[in-house]
């Protein structure tokens, strides 16, 4: 049966037993038939973590590959001014520190949770062991680091290249299909599953506070989307995907 970690300083409650279909999904064990999903549950550490939490911070050794089965956590980097900039939010089903294990085993960025999470997690050796026995994972690696190198070039083209709006409109499509992974559509829109600061949206579309808040505000009065704050933070809720993803195809080759 899968592992309980008791390596985080707060003592957190024991996780819930998860079935190994809940592994099917995610990128490095996709295809993966069911002996092998339940080998690799059991290999696994899993644990609760409480909202804001850190998992691990740049520049780390990096001993482990994190999932999560459920919750989300915020992927953030220190800029040369030592600011924390976010770079990426991670939801249920998502995988995150695999490649460092593969190239120069540092943590390239920090962790935090942003709501209370199930984390799974894997050893380095025990990765290796796995891969050994399911050469499918390899080639499933392969994949995932080449995704990573398109997103960033991805990322790398909206900065220089496109216009604020389409940056902006990018970045709340790409946290709504994070979101649908939990979220059935109910006719009012897709609900983004993490919990934002308008500042978390003006650093993944590289733009400024006061740009990003003139923005969404102007795209709220067309009701292309709606927005609640709770405890700081602000729930977005989009109503008007195709008027989005329009914005954010407008200039594309």
């Amino acid at each position: 049966m899968p592992q309980t970690d008791s390596s985080a300083p707060s003592s957190p409650p024991l996780a819930p037993a998860w079935p190994p279909q809940a592994l099917a999904g995610m990128e490095l064990f996709r295809g993966l038939e069911a002996a092998a999903l339940a080998e690799v549950m059991a290999a696994a550490h899993i644990r609760t973590v409480p909202r804001h939490t850190p998992l691990f911070h740049q520049g780390d050794p990096a001993p482990h590959c994190h999932a999560l089965l459920s919750g989300g956590v915020r992927i953030s980097q220190s800029n040369a001014a030592g600011a924390q900039v976010a770079l990426r939010f991670i939801g249920a089903g998502e995988m995150f520190g695999t490649v460092p294990l593969f190239t120069d085993r540092l943590y390239p960025a920090d962790a935090e949770t942003v709501a209370d999470s199930v984390e799974i997690r894997w050893t380095e050796t025990t990765l290796r062991q796995l891969i050994t026995r399911h050469p499918a994972i390899a080639l499933n690696l392969v994949g995932v680091i080449g995704r990573r190198l398109m997103e960033v070039q991805d990322r790398l083209r909206e900065v220089t290249t496109g216009r604020v709006e389409q940056r902006l409109a990018r970045a709340l499509l790409r946290l709504a299909a994070q979101s649908k992974r939990d979220q059935a559509p109910d006719g009012t829109g897709t609900t983004l599953a993490f919990p934002l600061t308008r500042k978390d949206l003006a650093e993944l579309s590289g733009t400024t506070l006061h740009t990003a808040s003139r923005t969404l505000a102007a795209w709220e009065k067309r009701g292309w989307l709606s927005s609640g704050r709770r405890n700081g933070r602000v729930r977005i809720t989009l109503h008007d995907v195709a008027a989005l993803t329009a914005m954010a195809e407008e200039g594309r080759d």
